[in-house]
């Protein structure tokens, strides 16, 4: 699967939403598989162009936890929840609960990426 830019996102958003042509046949015609189609349509229902701005950030402890409490308070699926609060990925979701019910807590901490600093000798 390649790559989209946000024009090639929401052109196939648009010609979905317009109506006159399918879900599987707008997917198709674009090479991505159908529920991928479904994600972008909820994240641009909810939040127009900008969901699909490139973005990498580092989700705080608190945050995760709001987020998780959110889908099983309200009963809302993986993609709904990644949808409304902007998580380009319903599998980000799917680590975080397991993250959280096999290690707890401490688990959802954020960690330090990348390699560490030399150390002066």
């Amino acid at each position: 699967m390649s790559k989209f830019n946000v024009k090639e996102k929401v052109e196939a958003v648009i010609r979905y939403l317009e109506g006159s042509e399918g879900l599987k046949c707008v997917a198709e015609s674009i090479g991505v598989h159908h529920t991928i189609l479904v994600t972008w349509i909820k994240q641009y229902e909810l939040h127009g162009e900008k969901a699909f701005e490139k973005r990498y950030t580092s989700y705080t402890l608190q945050y995760k936890l709001d987020v998780l409490n959110y889908m099983s308070n309200n009963g809302t699926s993986l993609r709904e929840t990644a949808a409304i609060f902007n998580i380009p990925a319903p599998s980000t979701l799917v680590q975080w609960k397991r993250l959280l019910e096999t290690q707890g807590i401490d688990a959802l901490k954020p960690k330090k990426k990348g390699r560490p600093s030399m150390k002066k000798r």
